[in-house]
């Protein structure tokens, strides 16, 4: 190894030092004496001086969750998926609406349970105003097995629902002869 390259990783121990202890003391410090966040990340840049301190070490950055940028608002689908997800276990129950579930009374409860009104039976929704085809779907979005059946998309190979009397509210891995032919996003009009 050259003596530059020795130097080099001696002067970045000793400049990560003093953000380590930083950070490992920024629980103590009391919330009221930490920094405004700002728009940079002034650990970083500190670390790169060797001049940490520890308010910069301490800044919150704000989380960017569901694709709503830096608001940190959890999205609508997002919502619904994960009031369905906590079913799990649940009956299958035709016509059921809780706490046994149907196909299209899970997807409308959870979505209900997340801000949104959508009509009761699966034909109802597809005939909705609120639906918008998407072909690359995220979590929550709606999957359509043909015209009669409607789960929540969990990501590829996957949804959630109430599939059958056979089984319980529940993941569904879906595959050869048996996947969704139409996926729709949910909007909330007016």
């Amino acid at each position: 190894m050259s003596p530059h390259l020795k130097q080099v990783r001696r002067i970045s121990a000793v400049a990560v030092v003093p953000v380590g202890m930083a950070a490992a003391f920024a629980f103590l410090a009391p919330a009221a004496t930490a920094a405004p966040a700002a728009s940079t990340n002034h650990a970083t840049a500190a670390a790169f001086t060797g001049t940490a301190t520890l308010t910069a070490a301490i800044q919150p950055q704000p989380l960017a969750v569901g694709g709503r940028g830096r608001s940190g608002a959890v999205p609508r689908r997002v919502r619904a998926y994960l009031w369905a997800k906590r079913q799990a276990g649940h009956p299958y129950v035709y016509g059921g609406t809780g706490p046994g579930f149907d196909c299209s009374g899970l997807v409308m409860m959870a979505y209900r349970h997340a801000g949104i009104r959508l009509p009761r039976t699966t034909y109802g929704m597809l005939a909705s105003a609120k639906l918008v085809r998407v072909y690359h779907p995220k979590m929550g979005d709606l999957a359509f097995y043909g015209t009669g059946h409607v789960e929540l998309f969990r990501r590829w190979g996957y949804t959630f629902g109430a599939h059958d009397y056979s089984e319980p509210v529940g993941l569904i891995h879906y595959g050869y002869g048996w996947r969704p032919t139409a996926f729709y996003r949910v909007r909330r009009l007016g």
